[in-house]
């Protein structure tokens, strides 16, 4: 079955695969002015750090290509390159893609392009790499030939250029023959776990669940699963962890089970310039995400939604931070640039 590209340039255009629609239909979303990338950005159609990455770098070029046309001026164009990289705060491979290509405007669009490309085959190795590290660590820690393992929201090639990160580990595991079973839970509100990492996992074949947010303390604390592993849209200097809402309960329980709880992600996910978690911004979100489902109201006419996209793991409650640089205990060290450069704090 051929590799899932949840982004892909082809014939000068930024095309998406619009994940609002699976897993019912698998239609292309067409990004070509900076209005619909700012959209697609926003409402999902993409979304994953290391696919935002790969957007912001590809949406330098859609910019640039629409300032040809429309003729702005070097600020106008400007302006709307900011406007693509401000499309979401927590994520901070979105900016970090942007900036990454930013340099090369003055250079023309070729340039920029070049190193967009650049930044898409560097993310398919980065995540091929860390889950080779990230499948020999766990192995390792745990002792066991097989694993059962819980997943938190998506982290599989839809989130990424290609292969994954937290689901890469788990692909990898598969193919070494050591994964017994996966736990997805549903992700709420947006089901991201229910519609896009099922979709995943049954295309490639591997033996699942799909769980209720609510039921995974109980199934850690039951002893169902040997680990846990999510992805990361920030990692700060210290080893917390911004991602998906719904991620810290999972590594509380893991903690109360004494089992590994593991951050998997590219090193352009780790933010240096952040402190600690609580210099991240935590995205608050439409509150009809959480009253409504598929635009059926599922709470009172006049119930208020609180919608907060992500929430941040502490160090302490995380057992391992991987990337393609190797992995990281972090509450053995407080600073984790390892994982950026490959050399010790």
């Amino acid at each position: 079955m051929p590799e899932i590209q949840a982004v892909r340039w082809d014939e000068n255009t930024l095309f998406l695969l619009d994940q609002t629609l699976l897993p019912g239909h698998e239609v292309d979303f067409v990004a070509d002015d900076v209005d619909r990338v700012v959209d697609a950005i926003f409402r999902l159609v993409v979304r994953g750090a290391p696919a935002l990455g790969a957007v912001g770098g590809y949406g330098v070029v859609v910019a640039m290509d629409q300032g040809e046309r429309e003729g702005w001026s070097a600020e106008q164009l400007q302006a709307q390159i900011q406007r693509v990289r401000d499309a979401r705060p927590t994520a901070v491979n979105l900016a970090w893609g942007v900036d990454r290509v930013r340099p090369f405007v003055d250079q023309g669009r070729e340039a920029v392009l070049a190193e967009a490309e650049q930044i898409v085959r560097e993310d398919t190795a980065a995540n091929k790499r860390l889950s080779e590290f990230g499948a020999d660590w766990i192995l390792a820690k745990t002792g066991k030939s097989t694993l059962r393992v819980l997943t938190h929201c998506n982290t599989g090639a839809l989130a990424t250029t290609a292969w994954g990160t937290a689901l890469g580990v788990i692909r990898e595991l598969h193919k070494r023959g050591a994964l017994e079973l996966v736990y997805a839970d549903e992700t709420r509100p947006l089901l991201q776990g229910a519609r896009l990492t099922a979709w995943e996992l049954e295309r490639e074949g591997i033996e699942y669940f799909v769980q209720a947010d609510g039921a995974a303390a109980s199934t850690i604390l039951r002893g169902m699963v040997d680990f846990a592993i999510i992805g990361a849209d920030r990692i700060a200097r210290n080893g917390d962890s911004a991602n998906k809402i719904g991620s810290v309960g999972v590594a509380l329980a893991c903690h109360a089970a004494g089992i590994p709880f593991m951050v998997a992600a590219p090193s352009s996910t780790v933010d240096l310039t952040t402190a600690t978690g609580h210099d991240i911004e935590i995205e608050l979100r439409d509150g009809a995400e959480v009253t409504e489902l598929a635009g059926v109201k599922i709470a009172p006419v006049g119930a208020k939604g609180f919608n907060p996209a992500f929430d941040v793991t502490p160090a302490q409650y995380i057992a391992a931070i991987v990337t393609e640089q190797g992995v990281v205990e972090p509450h053995n060290t407080p600073d984790v640039s390892f994982l950026v450069n490959g050399e010790k704090a």
